[in-house]
């Protein structure tokens, strides 16, 4: 059986992740891509689909594990009868294959250990065909187009479709085992050294983490982990950021919402901007940026809300019924079906992305304009339409409030853009078009007999998204139907002190609630409260989601209350980026109590 959400803890090359255990046991990583199929399975079944356990054979009286300061070098230490034993688990960055590098080095007395790799190609299900290494050192498991190595000093036997070690060590002693991935119908990868790829992973990540220009004092720790974790979720070659490593972790345990979040979303992309730019790393914003200019190319009607990883538009969504889910919670689903609904918020945060940009003076291709009028024309056709939302709700479409802000925030910040720098543009009909998207919210988007903004049109029910409002710049945070929605929220969204995405008192055939908390929610609930001028509030906020991170500094999707544990996929892109985004606006807000935040808008 799987281990708890929170007691994983992350490693990644930039291309792909792999999540430790704190049992020893890696029991998910996708090879040779985030959005390939995983050799490691057993996260969504039993040891049975896939894992590389590594720890000691007797008693474990204690567990500790930490990253090395500001790395992705994860350290396991193991306290038993005999001694103790430090797991060391990386992967250096990519070069002309893709390691994973686990060092088991003696930290006192003497520990017995055992090693069991048991590799499942295509999703937990594929055996491979094992064999010693013709050409030189290492063991060979090979099925179809997949190629794995492992290297190491110590005797091997294969058991049960296992491959299995047992040895000692004392202190002052470190064994290697190095994993390696490559194409089957490639040569074998090279060797390489252990202890020589260590140095280079801790000076990458050194001198990675060198460049954040965060100043705050408050959780810095927390923060640098955030941008490391968002960093590793991004995938080098294209500058797409995942929303995580993880398929079918389940947003409530045994229940069916379980969706494949290794893809990049659009409606990220001013997050991610901004939690980049504002941190000091442009040359990663660029490449964000550089991503969402290729992946939304082509006809705007045509534009989808999610792409892969390469900027692949087609993410078709299938079951694998094999697979028993994690803690039961089936079906277990490869692709996102998502991708072709339509949801109109996607439009205004893309707008939105190019005009922070913009305004961080970042370099920009030329087509950007061009594509931006196109985006912005076709968005006057279709911003009165119903549509899925930004929950991505697959029952009948709505007007969902939410998605029209986003609307108004496209026509908004093209304005902007035009006006600022002299670009050409139909000013006068994108100024018409705002006002009257502004008016329509307002009117139709708002209950005076709940003083709120509501979820959809003549819905009597809140949206957590409503929270944004005042950060995109749609109303003062001042204005009096923003007050009364962040009260709505604070009175009917947050059973438990953090909020859901969904209101409780929706009736569905699902049993309420239908899922965690989701905590980006809870921090943009922080930011409402800063934008507000009420620090006291927002840092108890931010403090809140702080406290349910795991010892790692790592944080899901949601958070189940009841049930004390992190849920939802694993660790969560838009979480961290929340978390970096909100720790910024308090360390300004702190700094300068005239003006604490500053509105999208500008």
């Amino acid at each position: 059986m799987a281990s708890r959400i929170e007691d994983y803890g992350l490693i990644g090359d930039c291309e792909t992740a792999a999540l430790v255990g704190r049992d020893g046991s890696i029991d998910w990583l996708c090879w040779p891509a985030f959005d390939s199929d995983p050799c490691f399975a057993a996260l969504l079944g039993t040891s049975r689909n896939g894992r590389w356990l590594l720890a000691p054979t007797g008693e474990i009286k204690q567990t500790a594990r930490r990253y090395w300061d500001d790395t992705l070098i994860l350290e396991t230490r193991f306290e038993t009868e005999g001694g103790a034993v430090a797991l060391i688990d990386f992967m250096p960055p990519r070069g002309n294959a893709s390691d994973v590098v686990r060092l088991v080095r003696g930290i006192s007395g003497r520990v017995k250990m055992r090693m069991e790799l048991v590799i499942r190609f295509g999703f937990g299900v594929d055996v491979p065909w094992v064999r010693k290494n013709p050409d030189g050192d290492g063991l060979l498991a090979i099925s179809g187009q997949d190629m794995t190595v492992l290297r190491t000093p110590v005797e091997t036997r294969g058991k049960d479709l296992t491959t299995i070690a047992d040895f000692e060590v004392g202190e002052g002693d470190t064994v290697p085992f190095v994993l390696t991935y490559g194409p089957s119908y490639h040569p074998v990868p090279e060797p390489i050294d252990p202890e020589a790829a260590l140095k280079d992973t801790e000076e990458y990540w050194r001198e990675w983490c060198s460049r954040s220009t965060y100043d705050g004092s408050y959780q810095r720790a927390l923060v640098m982990r955030s941008l490391i974790t968002l960093k590793a979720l991004t995938f080098r070659p294209t500058g797409g950021i995942v929303a995580a490593p993880t398929t079918s972790l389940p947003e409530k345990l045994g229940g069916a919402r379980n969706w494949d979040y290794r893809f990049c979303w659009l409606r990220d992309a001013t997050f991610t901007l901004l939690a980049l730019m504002n941190s000091g790393y442009t040359e990663e914003a660029a490449a964000w940026h550089n991503w969402l200019l290729r992946a939304a190319a082509g006809a705007p009607a045509n534009m989808q809300i999610m792409y892969g990883i390469l900027g692949q538009r087609r993410l078709l969504e299938w079951e694998a019924g094999w697979l028993p889910g994690y803690e039961g919670a089936q079906p277990v689903r490869v692709g996102n079906a998502a991708h072709a609904q339509l949801q109109l918020d996607v439009y205004g945060e893309l707008i939105d992305a190019f005009h922070q940009s913009r305004m961080a003076k970042l370099k920009l291709d030329k087509e950007n304009w061009s594509l931006e009028c196109t985006v912005v024309a076709h968005l006057a056709d279709v911003w009165d339409q119903p549509d899925h939302g930004i929950w991505e709700r697959r029952g009948t479409p709505r007007h969902y409030v939410f998605s029209k802000v986003m609307c108004w925030v496209a026509f908004d910040r093209a304005i902007k853009s035009a006006e600022r720098l002299g670009f050409k543009g139909p000013l006068v009909k994108w100024r018409v078009l705002r006002d009257a998207i502004h008016r329509d919210v307002c009117h139709r988007g708002f209950d005076p007999t709940l003083n709120s903004f509501v979820e959809s049109y003549g819905s009597k029910l809140l949206d957590a998204s409503l929270l944004l409002l005042p950060s995109v710049g749609f109303l003062p945070s001042a204005d009096p139907r923003i007050r009364g929605t962040i009260e709505a929220v604070e009175r009917h969204m947050m059973p438990d002190g953090f909020v859901l995405r969904h209101d409780p008192r929706e009736v569905s055939d699902e049993i309420q609630p239908i899922e965690g908390a989701f905590l980006a929610c809870s921090l943009w609930l922080a930011d409402a409260h800063v934008l507000a001028g009420d620090v006291g509030k927002a840092q108890t906020m931010f403090d809140r989601v702080v406290a349910v991170a795991n010892d790692l500094g790592l944080l899901a999707e949601e958070f189940d209350s009841g049930a004390g544990r992190q849920t939802g996929n694993f660790p969560q892109a838009l979480t961290h980026i929340a978390l970096i985004n909100t720790a910024h606006n308090l360390s300004a807000a702190r700094a300068d109590a005239e003006k604490p935040a500053v509105q999208r808008s500008t």
